[in-house]
């Protein structure tokens, strides 16, 4: 256990923000001048819309305070399931690049929308022998996990907008007399997923930003986002050492590094991933790694007749 420890060191990061707030407060357009301020090129933009298409009305504007250029779209219908998502998000990360970014706007659909995790708790909570509506969160969290960590894992920047639960309060305008004011209540989405985020910003309705977690140099933001911000954050999260990343070939996450439950040894990524490079020729997790042990025994378990196609898939 004596190399557990190391000396520690700053390494690049990739940006993992999200940005909640109310209807009318701007995030798909705040998220969208971050991310060409990271960029600098709107090519290197892809944004997923769930939000009925509006996300369309910004592309190529020259209104805008800062004009906006082509930035690359999907259009995610329903049933907002978290495969569509994962889906989504990889194609996404795929085509922008390293250096580029994903916006998924919202991520509100995938927990209370049509096909969402809430739906899917109650399909197993009504469906399957056994189960209620308590005991059916154990699957349903799992599969809110997979989500996250999917879309936390691509090798790209993600940003995530969030809708929230609206109310209305009367306080007193600038000319002293009452209204009533759209209040931001708590995100819809599971209520611990800020914790997966490393900057969640709130989105008011007269469009500025504050920070609610952080851990850049965003702490006491009051301002409304511009591209500016995103070339900020940029050069903070280059500010650094080059990381050492292995994907996984079969899932597309990144190897971790693991425990060896016979001795309590860390296995570093790179010994995981150098695994199922060796075993199948190609680098894999933990969990990928397990399934391809499992498939390839039970192809080599199969009668004697299997034909030489599946065979020589047993081989890796």
């Amino acid at each position: 256990m004596s190399n557990l420890f190391t000396p520690v060191t700053r390494e690049k990061a990739k940006l993992r923000m999200a940005l909640q707030g109310v209807s009318g407060g701007g995030k798909t357009l705040s998220a969208l001048y971050i991310a060409f301020g990271m960029t600098g090129d709107w090519s290197k933009v892809a944004l997923i819309d769930t939000e009925h298409e509006r996300a369309r009305e910004y592309a190529t504007r020259s209104d805008l305070p800062t004009p906006t250029g082509a930035f690359l779209y999907a259009h995610l219908d329903p049933p907002y399931t978290v495969e569509k998502y994962i889906q989504y998000v990889r194609t996404g990360a795929e085509a922008v690049g390293p250096d580029g970014v994903v916006i998924v706007d919202s991520l509100s659909h995938a927990w209370s929308g049509e096909g969402g995790v809430l739906e899917y708790k109650d399909q197993i909570a009504a469906n399957q022998r056994g189960q209620n509506s308590y005991t059916a969160w154990n699957a349903a969290g799992k599969l809110q996990n997979s989500l996250v960590d999917s879309i936390l894992s691509v090798p790209c920047h993600t940003i995530c907008t969030l809708r929230v639960k609206q109310d209305y309060a009367l306080q007193p305008n600038e000319r002293g007399k009452m209204e009533p004011v759209k209040l931001g209540l708590a995100p819809i989405q599971r209520d611990n997923l800020e914790y997966e985020f490393d900057i969640v910003l709130n989105i008011a309705r007269n469009h500025v930003a504050t920070t609610s977690k952080d851990v850049t140099f965003l702490d006491g933001l009051s301002a409304v986002i511009t591209p500016e911000l995103g070339q900020q954050l940029a050069a903070w999260l280059n500010d650094g050492q080059e990381p050492q990343r292995w994907m996984c070939t079969d899932c597309g996450k990144i190897i971790q590094s693991g425990v060896n439950r016979a001795t309590g040894e860390i296995i570093p990524a790179a010994d995981v991933a150098a695994l199922g490079e060796k075993q199948f020729g190609r680098p894999l997790c933990r969990n990928c790694y397990k399934i391809a042990l499992d498939t390839r025994k039970k192809r080599e378990e199969a009668p004697a007749h299997d034909s030489g196609e599946e065979k020589a898939a047993a081989q890796g």
